[in-house]
């Protein structure tokens, strides 16, 4: 399928209140509609109904489990999916609660897929976080990129419009990025074509 872009679903990881993720999305998904391999879609998971409470029996045993109507949309896009990329920031050291569940509630959408970060922070730039969620997808087996965008001190880096004052340097660390979910992307598409996934 090398002249079909691949679909790329960027998840907006923070929900609360003056949070600075949806800017931080947006410029993302701007450098990633840049790329012609790929065709991008955003979803913010404070549109998502993502109760924290998890089923008895867990996706993991039970991928076909029911979930809330507010979270089909969430669910579609993942399987439609041939790469994510998580915009997430560092909270306490780790990554949002309400990130954990949207992961947490879905099992074969994450499967053989490849994932990349853009992280934002005070002072580590979501490093913390994204290190966290590097081995979160390995259980379920996703493939997580090295490359990765960081934004510490983004108060300083972005303006009062939403803009980065200096963009060239995370613009090259998003190509990076999106070269690794494009390598992975299109093999992983194609291995899961071919055969289904064993776990």
């Amino acid at each position: 399928m090398p002249d079909t872009p691949l679909q790329l679903l960027v998840v907006t990881g923070s929900v609360r209140e003056g949070r600075f993720g949806p800017t931080v999305t947006r410029w993302f998904a701007e450098q990633a509609a840049l790329d012609s391999r790929f065709t991008v879609d955003t979803v913010d998971l404070a549109d998502v109904e993502l109760p924290l409470a998890l089923p008895a029996v867990p996706p993991a045993l039970r991928p076909d489990l029911p979930r809330p109507t507010g979270m089909a949309a969430l669910t579609d896009r993942l399987d439609a999916a041939d790469a994510v990329v998580v915009v997430t920031p560092d909270y306490n050291r780790s990554f949002p609660a309400a990130l954990k569940a949207a992961i947490d509630w879905h099992y074969t959408q994450w499967q053989a897929k490849p994932v990349g970060f853009v992280g934002y922070s005070g002072a580590s730039g979501g490093l913390l976080a994204i290190e966290q969620l590097r081995q979160v997808f390995n259980e379920l087996h996703a493939h997580t990129v090295r490359a990765y965008v960081s934004f510490p001190r983004y108060y300083e880096l972005f303006g009062p419009d939403g803009t980065l004052k200096d963009p060239s340097g995370p613009a090259g660390a998003a190509r990076l990025m999106l070269d690794g979910l494009h390598w992975w992307g299109e093999a992983l598409h194609e291995a899961r074509r071919a055969r289904p996934y064993p776990a």
